[in-house]
């Protein structure tokens, strides 16, 4: 049986890591093929996860980045879809809610090649994020919906798919956590002198660098964090471009993004994140982190009402003001983790052995 998985930025390389890994070693009769859109185009954050990772090279890499999200979206649209009709294969998998997703799905459900979207249903419930469409049209376009969180059930409920006699929704845990947990014993220390304590930060959403007062800020507040503890920031490479042209002055550490490896290694050091991931925010809680979100709403609701993570206005003093609340936290994901006990990746390939015919 042929799956084709569609991947293009860095969390996704991440998940398919994982999924490809017990795919391999769980089936013989499944004949995986990689397509990777581009959409992440820097060596850091896309060639380096294949290499340190093993996961296969891409059959096919359409090279397709910084673009406008509608050229993006439509030009990969155009490419999946004819690969799509070469290989016709039984399924399409896709992650998580990028552009990447977005097209796949849509090239696939048009020729009506079912596809299994791996983690579905979370909602942040703000239609101004471009990864909130993404995943809600994903959702829809979708035959079988695997789930990380009990809210993810929750939240496709709400919109009545469990009333869709064709649509399968599987609560089968994060594969993120999958990751993190394999990977984390391969972690790798970053070419640079890491401190013994320090806050690891990253921001790279538009919300907050397309606007340059929201930037500086956010700017503001880690040079004042520095003062009292080291700031460490793998910078984007758009962000660095918009923090050149705003000529904002930094006082913190800055670094080139880092591979998956050394992320991990940072995660298990750092006394707390700073971040507008989505994705970080899940991994700081894997690593028993603090975490600040610079965000207004977040779709791991449960990170926050469990006081794992707090959401901070892009404001120098709103930021510092969560600094001073997270500091001290400490807490052990061990012992109830919302996401599931490593196995998510293992019930995904169950279900495509169970549909091999």
């Amino acid at each position: 049986m042929k799956v084709l998985t569609i991947v293009g930025a860095r969390p996704q390389f991440i998940k398919a890591a994982i999924v490809s890994k017990k795919i391999k070693e769980g089936s013989q009769n499944i004949d995986e093929i990689i397509l990777h859109t581009g959409q992440h185009y820097d060596e850091n954050m896309s060639d380096v996860f294949f290499n340190q990772m093993e996961i296969p090279k891409p059959t096919y890499n359409l090279q397709i980045g910084n673009l406008s999200h509608g050229a993006m979206t439509g030009r990969m649209l155009e490419s999946i879809e004819a690969i799509l009709m070469k290989e016709m294969p039984r399924f399409v998998v896709v992650y998580g809610d990028t552009n990447s997703t977005l097209a796949g799905s849509l090239a696939a459900s048009k020729l009506h090649i079912p596809v299994i979207h791996i983690e579905a249903g979370l909602r942040s419930f703000n239609m101004q994020m471009p990864e909130e469409i993404n995943r809600i049209v994903t959702d829809q376009l979708s035959s079988t919906l695997f789930c990380p969180t009990e809210q993810a059930v929750i939240n496709l409920k709400n919109e009545g798919f469990d009333k869709k006699n064709w649509i399968n929704i599987i609560k089968n845990g994060d594969v993120m956590f999958d990751a993190a947990m394999y990977f984390a014993q391969l972690a790798l220390a970053p070419l640079f002198n890491v401190p013994e304590k320090f806050i690891l930060a990253t921001f790279h959403r538009a919300e907050n660098t397309d606007n340059k007062e929201r930037m500086e800020e956010i700017i503001l507040a880690l040079n004042k964090l520095n003062k009292e503890i080291p700031v460490i920031v793998p910078l984007h490479p758009r962000t660095q471009k918009l923090i050149t042209q705003y000529e904002i002055p930094i006082d913190f550490f800055v670094c080139e993004p880092l591979g998956y490896l050394q992320m991990l290694y940072m995660l298990k050091n750092a006394l707390l994140v700073i971040t507008d991931s989505g994705g970080l925010q899940k991994e700081a809680y894997f690593f028993n982190n603090p975490c600040i979100t610079i965000r207004d709403q977040t779709e791991w609701i449960e990170l926050v009402e469990g006081g794992y993570n707090v959401l901070s206005n892009a404001s120098k003093a709103d930021i510092y003001e969560s600094y001073e609340l997270m500091k001290d936290k400490t807490f052990d994901s061990s012992d109830d983790c919302f996401y599931g006990k490593g196995q998510a990746s293992s019930k995904i390939v169950d279900y495509l052995k169970e549909n091999i015919n």
